[in-house]
């Protein structure tokens, strides 16, 4: 066997590793685990269509909508668009980042119920990855009691 015959019976089962894995990504249901990110918009223009599909709801949290309770670790709120026009009412099973608060964006994953209701164990905040160092002059203490529970 020629060294042109060998490199061509190599060559034949990489092209078809290849392909098998470029056919596993096309037709292996990929589409079951994406998630989409939504906002409260687009949740309460879909109706009956957004329930039971894991969705990511981005917005604000609305003025005077958070219920905190600590001994059963549920939080309640009420998630808006930046125009206040679409609501979304979401009950999270989880204590709230330490920067949540009312008008801070946020972004929560799970799932409509048919309630209306928007059900999740993940809330995350949204903020800036810029820092700023604190101005001449500012007393630490004020700093710290920015970071302290609201609620």
């Amino acid at each position: 066997m020629n060294e042109q015959t060998r490199r061509r019976l190599l060559l034949l089962p990489a092209i078809l590793v290849a392909l098998g894995g470029l056919g596993f990504l096309a037709y292996g249901n990929i589409g079951d685990n994406l998630v989409y990110f939504w906002e409260a918009k687009d949740i309460v223009q879909a109706g009956d269509d957004a329930v039971g599909a894991t969705i990511r709801l981005g917005g604000l949290v609305a003025a005077n909508s958070v219920v905190w309770t600590p001994e059963s670790q549920e939080l309640d709120f009420t998630v808006t668009d930046s125009t206040g026009a679409y609501t979304v009412p979401v009950h999270a099973r989880a204590a709230p980042p330490q920067m949540f608060r009312e008008g801070i964006g946020v972004v929560v994953e799970g799932t409509m119920t048919p309630h209306g209701t928007f059900e999740t164990e993940r809330v995350m905040v949204k903020h800036s990855n810029e820092y700023k160092a604190p101005e001449e002059g500012v007393d630490s203490k004020e700093l710290y009691q920015t970071l302290e529970e609201e609620f």
